[in-house]
């Protein structure tokens, strides 16, 4: 398997608003694209969201199209992830998870990662 991780602008995301996406190819390969929100700390935490969330839906089998399909259909408030109907709402948390430990173990404010995520056009 190979996992790819690439910061690009955030104008360029497949699903607009999103900050964080991954996708898999045809032989199970992930790529992960995080918009650039100029501090390699946050992008990372992003990325890393991004990657657990892909392998838990992979080992579930929740599917890239079910994903997708939530995502785009998505009119509520917040995070379509953080919906309790998004087929990959667990995967979504425990991600998030993940992600709150790394911004804290780099000592950083997880109000302003969520502002900086929030100021992106």
């Amino acid at each position: 398997m190979k996992i790819t991780i690439e910061t690009i602008p955030h104008r360029l995301q497949r699903i607009p608003g999103q900050v964080g996406d991954w996708t898999f190819d045809g032989e199970g390969n992930i790529s992960v694209r995080v918009s650039d929100m100029g501090d390699w700390r946050y992008i990372a935490a992003v990325a890393v969201h991004e990657l657990v969330e892909a392998l838990l839906c992979r080992r579930d089998d929740v599917s890239q199209e079910e994903v997708d399909r939530f995502d785009l259909g998505y009119r509520g408030d917040g995070e379509a992830g953080d919906d309790r109907s998004a087929p990959y709402a667990r995967q979504h948390c425990f991600a998030t998870a993940v992600e709150r430990m790394l911004i804290a173990a780099m000592g950083l404010s997880w109000s302003d990662y969520a502002a900086a995520v929030e100021a992106l056009p």
